[in-house]
């Protein structure tokens, strides 16, 4: 496992950290005036579940863990699991909901991702950072609202919420950034 300084970190890394590997959720760097960097990391430990954010220095070094990431298609959720389909070998493989975190909200029927492994065993999903939904429910837009950064709640086909412009109505396709929960665009089809 090779050294990295935690200036090198970023989101999406497994990490060997006090013995346990840890999914790195958030990167923060903060030089706080004529002080010292200071990183602060949030990570989840893939054994418990439980999340912590530590603060490192500049000079600090983790380890970094090599894992394999092959490409699945979501299937279908089944209670508290999510199935997904090795789209090489069509093997199926059922992770539990913590194991997506918030990020299940943006699972739809079909959408491909990332799913990392380790010693054969899943240690972390990333989905798409962007994904094609349908709006489910919105209030109705304004005629002649033409305010500039208004935005509406929009609940979507996965029961993800997040805020639109106006003019988006209730049956229409958006784009969505998955990374920060934002609206990027209407999706003509």
């Amino acid at each position: 496992m090779p050294n990295i300084g935690c200036t090198e970190v970023r989101k999406g890394m497994i990490v060997n950290y006090e013995g346990q590997l840890q999914y790195i959720m958030n990167v923060y760097h903060h030089t706080p005036g004529n002080l010292r960097a200071v990183i602060q990391i949030k990570m989840r430990n893939l054994k418990s579940g439980n999340s912590k954010e530590i603060r490192f220095g500049s000079g600090d070094k983790l380890d970094v863990v090599h894992i394999e990431q092959v490409d699945m298609e979501y299937l279908y959720q089944d209670g508290e699991s999510y199935v997904f389909m090795n789209q090489d070998n069509f093997e199926q493989v059922s992770l539990h909901k913590t194991l997506l975190g918030e990020d299940s909200q943006w699972l739809k029927e079909n959408t491909v991702c990332k799913v990392e492994f380790f010693e054969g065993s899943a240690i972390a999903v990333e989905v798409p950072f962007t994904v094609e939904l349908k709006v489910v429910e919105t209030e109705p837009s304004l005629k002649g609202a033409t305010i500039t950064n208004v935005y509406k709640a929009a609940k979507l086909e996965t029961g993800a919420t997040v805020q639109v412009p106006p003019f988006i109505e209730i049956g229409e396709l958006i784009r969505v950034d998955t990374r920060e929960a934002k609206y990027l665009e209407r999706v003509n089809k």
